[in-house]
């Protein structure tokens, strides 16, 4: 007997969501399954709030910093990245979550998530033709950048340390890595 497991769309998600079935989990839907997230350590809250409001001040009102909240992709994946920099939409986000087309790109803070982070996270949201995607690997204090999404993989990866990058979106912004990396 070949064991298949069930594969969840965006809409039956949804469904689940309002009738109250995932209440009290923490959870986000990767390629049609239902996955648990690994709670938020101390210096994973810490990092990802202070990059946030850098962030926000960084960029004023030029885009939208969402911490933690739902994104929406086609790949019938709903993933909640620790930081979104998208369009700012306003009350259209009443209606849905950024698309991939509003989406400037994405930042996740991983410790315990990092495999998660690095591999399955990174193939979504390549197929989904996210811009930029980085990862802060807290384990090493590491900005991972990955860019170019290309037949859904990312053509460029770099790892810094230090120093300043300068975001696809905003070539003309100056983003400090420490001030994302360890604030």
């Amino acid at each position: 007997m070949v064991v298949t497991p069930a594969k969840w769309t965006i809409e039956e998600y949804h469904r689940m969501i309002a009738a109250g079935i995932l209440d009290n989990r923490l959870v986000e839907l990767l390629q049609g399954k239902i996955i648990e997230m690994s709670p938020e350590g101390e210096p994973h809250a810490y990092f990802s709030s202070e990059a946030g409001e850098y962030l926000t001040r960084l960029l004023g009102d030029r885009a939208t910093i969402r911490p933690a909240k739902p994104i929406t992709l086609v790949n019938n994946s709903e993933p909640e990245p620790d930081i979104a920099i998208v369009q700012r939409l306003g009350r259209e986000y009443l209606n849905h979550h950024p698309y991939a087309e509003n989406i400037f790109w994405l930042i996740e803070y991983s410790d315990s998530s990092l495999e998660k982070d690095l591999e399955i996270k990174t193939k979504i949201y390549a197929e989904a033709e996210i811009p930029e995607y980085w990862v802060v690997n807290l384990r090493k204090r590491q900005l991972v950048v990955f860019r170019d999404p290309q037949d859904g993989e990312y053509a460029s990866k770099s790892t810094l340390t230090g120093g300043t990058i300068y975001p696809v979106a905003f070539p003309d912004i100056a983003v400090a890595v420490d001030l994302i990396v360890s604030s």
